[in-house]
Parts: C-alpha cells; structure tokens; sequence
C-alpha cells in the first residue's frame, strides 16, 4: 500500500438526546476519526470509537489519543504494510486498546479498497445489497412516541437498555405498543450470580436474545444460564477477539455473537470471528457504539456478510446526530439499508463539517 500520511481528530458531535444506559449518559459523541492518505490524493477513514470514561471497556478517548500518537505512529513502518492485515501483525505487541486499532486498520481498509477501485464490501466477500436495521432505546428514550416514530422507518428488532428489577415493566410497555415487535434486552454485564433466577424468570416473555448480562469474561455464569434458559443468551463485551469467542462457543455460553468492529480490534478479527461462528452455526448480528456514519459504513460492509441474519444496531445517520459527517446521511427505507457500492466504505466525508467539529488534530507522515 502507499502511504503518505495519516491525521487524526479528536470531534465531538452534540447528540439528538442523552444516551443513557445504567452505566452512565451521554450528551455528546466524542471520538477519534482518522484519515490515511496516499500520493494519488485518495483517502481512507476509520473511527476510534472509544467513550470518554471506561464504562464500556478499558479505553476512552484519552487513552486511544496517547496510544496512536505515542505508542502506535513512532513504531508504525508504512513501507511494510501491502495489506490491512499486515497492520495487525505489525501492531500484535500491543496488549488491548483493540478501539485503537480498529480506528486505524478501518482506515486503512478503506484505503486499501479505493486503491483497488472496488467497495469494501466487495473485497471482505458481502452477499447483501441491503441490510436490515436495528433500533436501540436508551433509557432515556420515550418507549411509546420513539417506537411509533421508528416503527414509521421499518426498524423490525428492537433493543432496549434495562435497569435491574425493572426489565419486566419496560419489556410489557413495549408490548402493549406492539405485541409482535422483535425485542431483545442488553444488560451490559449488570448482573451477579445472586440474579440467577431473576433473570431466568424473564424467560417466559419471548425475548429475541438477552445480551451479555453478566460481566465480561465470565463464560461461566453465561454458560450457567444459557443451561436453564430458552432465551438465546448473546455475548458482546465478552467477546474481544476470536480466542474469546471459541470459549464462549465450546462452553456453550452463548446461542448468538455480537461483533463489533471496534471492540474485536478491526475488521480482520472481525471477519474470522464471523466465519468461525458461521462454521460452528452461531448466527451473528452487527453492534453498534453511538457512531459517526464513516463507522457505520464499516458496519454496514460487515453485516453484508451471509452469517448477519439478525439486524444489527445499524440506523440512519439522524438517529442520534442533529448533523452526521457525511455529505449523504445513511437513511432507513422500509426497515433497512443500502450497502454502499462506492469505492472503499463508500460514503463521501463532508471534510469542512468535520474540521468544524474538530477540537484537536494530529498529523503524521513516514520517514
């Protein structure tokens, strides 16, 4: 690959209306978008798309900020990297920060696609022209005025933030909108040992899935139960890369994958944590993290994938942002999403918004 320089920003977008979950709120979106350019003026972007506290892993915006411009750059060889795979070798020394590395590897995915003049979906092997899409509600969201708005878009699965002991309550509002909605809970690892049987007593209300309700790592308590459920229990922050998610499957801790792009380290790990879970029949579903559209045009090449067949956290770029960073905001038809055909992730930059929105840059180029 040719490359001639890479930039960082740090933005922040204002935010439609908090997004709160029990671990904390957000009013704000702030994360690291990362250009790599080459000589021929062609572009590739890619999103870091850590939170500003450590709620959800270890990262945040501070961290992957230090780590990119400390660790990483100092140590990067740009001569040697032909393909983005050749950057997760080159980056293996580094434990963790898999936020960080998936910002740039994206970028460079994204580069390496335009360079070969096909779309990223192309390249990693989409079946999909469209994906379906997902909504998530908060716990700030209004469950009966922002079901009926996204019921209007076609949104077909629903995922809802829950507090403990009041699942039950926000699962039946839901229901009585429209008792044939797809609806899944995400607990983000709340429960203890001692919830066993609270949550085993939500298996009577015909859940889609109940998402990682124990902390991450912890394949035991999710295999425990798994064992006394019919729910599908499905893994997220359990799963960081493709070791973690043999585990879960030989354990049997889970009957569905949550792949996020940013949370397994990129778009590589991402791609052999789906083809494993495709072999071993675990259907797998894309997951969001309050995203810039240049991540959910990632996203969206990954979930056009043939082992996708749930719908995944993937909404239009107005979902959460007064304004996106993209020039075409990704829209919502008819309950779902067209994969970008483009070159690359497809979607074009509004490059003087996101100066805008800049609060610090970073610029790096090879010796």
């Amino acid at each position: 690959m040719d490359i001639r320089t890479i930039v960082f920003r740090k933005i922040s977008l204002p935010l439609r209306s908090p997004f709160q979950t029990h671990q904390g709120e957000l009013y704000e979106r702030s994360v690291i978008i990362i250009e790599v350019s080459d000589d021929q003026g062609l572009k590739g972007y890619g999103e870091v798309s850590a939170f500003p506290s450590p709620f959800y892993t270890a990262e945040t915006v501070e961290t992957a900020w230090h780590m990119l411009r400390d660790i990483i750059l100092p140590r990067l060889n740009a001569r040697h990297i032909q393909h983005p795979a050749d950057f997760v070798r080159m980056t293996s020394f580094i434990q963790g920060n898999q936020m960080v590395k998936s910002g740039l590897e994206g970028a460079l995915w994204d580069l390496y696609a335009k360079q070969n003049r096909v779309s990223l979906a192309e390249l990693i092997g989409g079946t999909r022209d469209f994906v379906k899409a997902g909504a998530v509600l908060s716990l700030s969201d209004t469950i009966t005025k922002d079901i009926n708005r996204l019921k209007q878009s076609g949104y077909e699965r629903y995922k809802l933030k829950v507090e403990k002991g009041k699942e039950r309550d926000k699962i039946k509002q839901v229901q009585t909108v429209d008792p044939d909605l797809a609806i899944m809970i995400d607990a983000n690892g709340m429960y203890r040992e001692s919830d066993l049987d609270h949550l085993t007593a939500l298996d009577d209300l015909g859940l889609l899935m109940i998402e990682q309700p124990f902390e991450p790592g912890d394949f035991y308590l999710h295999r425990k139960a798994q064992q006394q459920m019919n729910t599908p229990i499905c893994l997220d922050e359990s799963i960081m890369s493709l070791h973690d998610a043999r585990q879960a499957v030989e354990l049997g801790s889970c009957q569905i994958v949550n792949i996020k792009i940013s949370r397994v380290g990129g778009m590589t790990a991402a791609l052999n944590i789906h083809d494993y879970c495709q072999n071993n029949g675990l259907p797998v579903w894309c997951g969001g993290m309050v995203e810039t559209g240049i991540a959910k045009a990632h996203n969206l090449a990954l979930a056009s994938l043939p082992n996708f067949t749930i719908p995944g956290d993937l909404s239009s770029s107005d979902r959460y942002f007064y304004k996106d960073v993209l020039k075409e905001p990704i829209e919502v038809n008819d309950g779902k999403i067209k994969v970008p055909t483009g070159k690359g992730i497809g979607v074009n930059v509004d490059s003087s918004y996101l100066e805008k929105v800049t609060l610090q840059s970073y610029f790096w180029q090879p010796e």
